[in-house]
């Protein structure tokens, strides 16, 4: 039977249970980065009053997140040069490609664009279900980071919540710019 003092007990005194799977902070670094990027670029990238061209915005998309996710892995290989850490040169390219979340988190912004492109939707369809599927997105890494952080549901959804504004502040800035 329950304790009742358990129950009394605010959610942040909750005993601590043990995640079985805990995302590592560079994974939800890089993820994060990977979703807000993606969604500022759609969002920049479909302009008003400019003929539609989603398979070129794909590909910047893509590129984009290729290039921001070089340039994060090569800060860290010099940063941890210039620490005089001796570490082996294996250690600095696993650095490096530990940012794959962040190219991993763009490529259903990629895939909706590439959609658009064969003609399957509408570039603007894709847009608004790329930038509601990445406001989603960042709801459920911010819920599952504070989850496995070891928090109850109700602190773990406000933190999914505060995620979730990055997205809606890209959207409501795309409405606003239009």
């Amino acid at each position: 039977m329950p304790d009742p003092a358990d129950r009394a007990r605010p959610d942040s005194a909750a005993p601590k249970r043990i995640p079985r799977h805990r995302p590592a902070e560079q994974s939800l670094f890089s993820g994060i980065y990977g979703l807000v990027l993606a969604s500022a670029l759609v969002a920049a990238l479909d302009a008003t009053g400019e003929k539609a061209d989603p398979g070129s915005d794909a590909l910047w998309v893509l590129l984009t997140a290729l290039a921001s996710s070089a340039a994060h892995g090569y800060a860290h290989v010099i940063a941890q040069r210039a620490s005089a850490d001796g570490s082996a040169a294996m250690s600095r390219w696993r650095l490096a490609l530990a940012e794959w979340p962040l190219v991993a988190a763009v490529l259903p912004a990629f895939g909706m664009l590439l959609a658009a492109a064969a003609g399957w939707w509408t570039e603007a369809t894709a847009v608004n279900t790329a930038l509601l599927f990445n406001t989603a997105a960042l709801f459920g890494w911010g819920t599952w980071a504070a989850r496995a952080a070891g928090h109850g549901w109700p602190s773990s959804c406000r933190a999914g919540s505060l995620d979730m504004l990055i997205g809606v502040a890209i959207i409501i800035a795309n409405a606003l710019i239009k």
